[in-house]
């Protein structure tokens, strides 16, 4: 049961090569808004039979992995953890068993997977439509972590990786350009130039002896460049409970402020932490204000299943009824229902809600329904499945540090656990060799793709993109594998 422990994987990974993560400031470029060459990103081709172009020129992505998920029955992760409370978690090495085969900076691209919900804040024309749309993107972000049982691996330094997809609109690249602390920073702009999101991830982890905690740390930035408006807002902190014994099992709590700096408008979305009895688990409550501070629309619901909005004079009266102890039964909402308060159901995955629906509030997200082999494949989506694939004639054109030539994480996406293991450790020793080379030459190590400035809207620390990773120089990236 300690395996599932690692659902916190999203926020980073714990192994180690115990080297640091120098890093100095890149030439500023402003980044380049540049026309995809439908030549250079339209792959085709299959890969172990899985990826093909269908009949209407779009490309259909692989459903499954190579190999199934291994069992980790025999593994404790309590043998390595107890001898390491009080220490700095993103120092431990953890074995490879633990791991998915995935790196982090995939798992940050698991952000994407509901981009439609940036679409829908780029249509709307009503502010207020807008910070709902983008509310929920902030909220689905985090409900790729439910139920993964397996860490990300740790991403090397300067490792890198890129996803263009043509049939949803965007392209990401991301870079890990700190190893102590571990900093990963992203990019992604919208094929049609009606988006900029990006920001950069670096938690802190802390061991309680029966628990483990990720405060997130870092600003994440939403620009919709037809509507000139700018959002940010932090993560919010994750828990994984009953470490040494018992269940496992996460929660995501605290109070995350998505802020509108065009308008001043507030979408204030409180995680709220189990309770006694469990009765909030996963729940998320808030609400959205104008720069007055006057409360334009209340949201509900939870991370791990959906998100309404209501008005607050109905929510209130809501949360009237239930004090005086009236009636109130938990509607399993239906497809019918749905349609009847939603016209925009058909976009709706077919998925239960556990959530107390309040008659007349209008459905913003709910969490997509993953394949039947999900639980064979480390608890992927259909999005995270795809995220590894390596096409024919891909290696031509990827950057050689991106995640997709790892030779440890292709290995155990085959199945090959033990030659993973090996090329783990391989890379590991190479990084700290690269390190200890560097240190005795007294040169710096340069990031490659961002660079360290300040966040334009919040004047905080961040990693911005440098620009020119589409141009496709990658004739001095250094050579990590």
């Amino acid at each position: 049961f300690l395996r599932k422990l690692l659902s916190f994987g999203f926020y980073t990974g714990f192994d180690s090569d115990n080297s640091s993560g120098d890093f100095s400031e890149a030439n500023h470029k402003v980044p380049e808004m540049l026309d995809l060459d439908p030549h250079q990103s339209n792959r085709t081709g299959k890969h172990n039979g899985e990826t093909e172009i269908q009949e209407n020129g779009i490309k259909r992505h692989r459903t499954s992995l190579p190999a199934p998920m291994f069992s980790r029955s025999d593994f404790s992760v309590w043998s390595i953890l107890k001898k390491c409370i009080g220490l700095e978690l993103s120092k431990i090495t953890m074995p490879i068993v633990f791991n998915e085969p995935l790196s982090f900076l995939q798992r940050i691209t698991e952000y994407m997977e509901h981009i439609y919900l940036i679409n829908k804040a780029c249509s709307h024309a009503d502010p207020l439509e807008r910070m709902q749309a983008v509310a929920a993107f902030a909220v689905s972000a985090v409900a790729s972590q439910w139920e993964r049982t397996g860490k990300p691996f740790n991403p090397l330094l300067g490792e890198t990786y890129e996803l263009t997809r043509e049939d949803l609109g965007f392209r990401f690249i991301s870079e890990q350009v700190s190893h102590h602390p571990p900093i990963s920073a992203f990019y992604s702009e919208g094929l049609n130039k009606d988006f900029i999101f990006h920001g950069s991830i670096y938690p802190k982890l802390k061991f309680w002896g029966k628990s483990i905690e990720a405060e997130p740390r870092g600003t994440i930035t939403l620009e919709l460049l037809k509507h000139n408006e700018a959002y940010t807002w932090t993560n919010p902190t994750c828990c994984v409970h009953n470490v040494i014994i018992g269940k496992l099992w996460l929660e995501q709590y605290g109070v995350v402020e998505i802020v509108n700096h065009s308008t001043g408008d507030k979408c204030v979305l409180n995680f709220k932490p189990c309770g006694l009895f469990g009765k909030e688990l996963h729940r998320v409550e808030g609400y959205i204000q104008d720069k007055h501070k006057k409360k334009l629309c209340v949201i509900y619901g939870k991370w791990t299943e959906c998100l309404w909005c209501t008005d607050p004079t109905t929510y209130e009266t809501h949360k009237k009824t239930e004090k005086r102890g009236g009636e109130q039964k938990k509607k399993s909402v239906s497809e019918e229902d749905i349609k009847s308060e939603n016209d925009e159901a058909d976009d709706m995955p077919e998925v239960q809600d556990t959530v107390q629906f309040i008659p007349g509030s209008k459905l913003l997200w709910r969490i997509n329904c993953r394949p039947p082999n999900s639980s064979q494949m480390y608890n992927f989506t259909s999005f995270a499945v795809s995220l590894n694939e390596l096409e024919k004639g891909m290696e031509a054109i990827l950057a050689p540090t991106d995640c997709r030539l790892r030779p440890d994480i292709r290995n155990m996406e085959n199945g090959n656990m033990d030659v993973a293991s090996k090329e783990k450790e391989r890379l590991e020793e190479k990084q700290r060799a690269a390190r200890k080379e560097r240190a005795k030459d007294e040169v710096e190590w340069h990031t490659r793709w961002f660079h360290q400035g300040t966040n334009p809207y919040t004047g905080t620390p961040d990693w911005l993109y440098s620009g020119g990773y589409f141009d496709r120089n990658f004739s001095d990236c250094p050579d990590i594998y």
